[in-house]
């Protein structure tokens, strides 16, 4: 496999083919503005995607899937060729010149269970996990404009008016419910909207990654030169290609790595024992100082910021793709149940209340690792594990979370957790998962030791007694929200029908 040259036909990105009309206008086809577009796609929304590139982005640049993103992907559609496209983490390799000095793991390694179904991160290189998703939007109907930018935009309290120009100067204007900006860290939308972002750099030292191809390593292990005298070196390979990833460390703050071919050729030699011509071939190639930064708000009337446009992060503990594709996630229901399903609109305001918390503590989290690595001496202190999984990630306390139940154990599941997965015999006695149930655009209710009320129609719903659903949800009725967490949780079903009003569901 190789990453994607060119993507679409060129009529794709002439302008005078864009429609004058759109519900949501996404700017940026990176994996936010993928798994945006695909989820919108799903729920019937009319969504337009704008990309000022000419094909998708070329990089492995963020490699690995949390748990929880798989689950999203799951949902999405799209594990499958994820999972047949990538690898569990290779084991590290630590050198020092040309001499092994053993092998360790990063990660903590887990064990799927009947609540988790996938207990590991998995390494995907970038290009790939995007081409999947474009490939999946094209299946859902939908399409990236790509070599289109966006060049000014002007809102309403209806509306947003954008305009957008291709590579040739040729300038439309397209109308918008809402314009999602899903385009990175130096995102023009958010710059736009007058929204400041307030940082810090991370670590002044430069850095160096590129996608390469090399002789004189084995592809089972992720190389490592910690002690190199010009900076620490990796070598990782990419699953499904016969590349790897490089991340080399410069000391000096005042150096610019240099993101040529011979430049990486001679990063690799002066951090190894390799020599220059090891380097193959180089296919991509970026530099790049760690930073750390959070916008001061997500949304600005009809606008809203998603991914690297709201929030930066370091790359350690493989946080950034992740939190930016559940930032989609969570935005994408509630969009589609305003446009679809006549949800109020102040449902667009736990966006921000939801995912701002959120940000903020990966930020912490992935700024903490990112220093462990540059002042320890051993890079097993920054072992990846719960604390980046994303599983325990969630919404108790915020708008959209109501636990009504009272005497609940301390470790009990509650409203805004992550609604777990487990098996069940169905009525057919063949064995499925609550996962399938909770799969799709839709809300769903789960009754444990209890009976069903009578439900809106469109609300999928399932009554279970004991077994594991017991185990892991406790007696009660549990409504899902689209994005797989629990936004009610009580005993009384007189509170389902006014919190699922509210989720834009009609009255029974």
């Amino acid at each position: 496999m190789a990453p994607a040259t060119a993507t679409t036909a060129a009529s794709a990105s002439a302008t005078d083919r864009l429609p004058a009309e759109t519900e949501v206008l996404i700017v940026g086809a990176g994996p936010t503005g993928l798994t945006l577009a695909c989820d919108l796609a799903r729920r019937g929304v009319d969504a337009l995607v704008v990309e000022q590139a000419e094909a998708l982005f070329p990089g492995s640049r963020g490699k690995g899937l949390q748990p929880r993103t798989q689950e999203v992907f799951e949902d999405l559609g799209v594990l499958g060729a994820i999972r047949a496209a990538g690898a569990p983490y290779p084991l590290m390799l630590s050198w020092e010149g040309g001499e092994r000095l053993g092998t360790w793991d990063l990660i903590e390694r887990g064990t799927p269970g009947p609540f988790a179904p996938y207990a590991d991160a998995w390494m995907i290189p970038q290009w790939r996990t995007q081409e999947i998703l474009h490939a999946r939007l094209l299946e859902l109907g939908g399409a990236v404009a790509f070599g289109t930018a966006l060049t000014g935009f002007e809102q309403d309290p209806g509306h947003v008016r954008a305009t957008l120009t291709d590579a040739s100067g040729r300038a439309r204007e397209v109308t918008a419910r809402y314009l999602v900006a899903a385009d990175g860290g130096r995102s023009t939308v958010r710059r736009a909207a007058g929204i400041t972002m307030h940082g810090e750099q991370v670590d002044p030292r430069p850095a160096l990654v590129a996608d390469l191809r090399i002789d004189g390593l084995d592809r089972d292990n992720w190389h490592i030169w910690p002690k190199a005298p010009a900076g620490a070196m990796l070598l990782c390979p990419l699953p499904g290609t016969e590349d790897f990833q490089l991340f080399a460390r410069y000391e000096n703050e005042n150096e610019v790595p240099d993101t040529t071919a011979e430049g990486v050729r001679r990063a690799v030699a002066e951090r190894s024992h390799l020599p220059t011509s090891a380097v193959r071939e180089v296919r991509w190639a970026s530099d790049f100082r760690p930073r750390a930064a959070l916008a001061e708000r997500f949304r600005q009337g009809r606008v809203l910021l998603a991914g690297d446009a709201a929030h930066i992060h370091s790359p350690a503990g493989g946080q950034g793709l992740n939190t930016s594709v559940q930032d989609a996630y969570n935005l994408g229901w509630k969009l589609g149940r305003i446009l679809r399903d006549g949800a109020d609109e102040a449902l667009l305001d736990s966006y921000e209340a939801e995912r701002y918390p959120i940000a903020a503590a990966v930020i912490e989290i992935s700024t903490g690792l990112h220093r462990t690595e540059r002042s320890g001496t051993d890079d097993r202190q920054a072992r990846r594990g719960r604390d980046t999984d994303q599983m325990n990630v969630g919404y108790r306390g915020g708008p959209l979370t109501v636990e009504a139940r009272d005497g609940l154990a301390e470790d009990a599941l509650r409203a805004g957790d992550r609604a777990p997965d487990a098996p069940y015999a169905g009525s057919d006695g063949a064995s499925h998962r609550l996962f399938d149930l909770y799969r799709g655009p839709h809300l769903s209710v789960l009754a444990v030791d209890c009976e069903l009320p009578v439900l809106p129609a469109g609300v999928a719903a399932l009554s279970l007694t004991g077994g594991l659903a017991r185990q892991a949800y406790g007696p009660g009725l549990f409504v899902i929200r689209p994005d797989g967490y629990v936004g009610l949780a009580t005993h009384d079903p007189a509170d389902l029908p006014g919190y699922l009003a509210r989720l834009g569901a009609p009255r029974p």
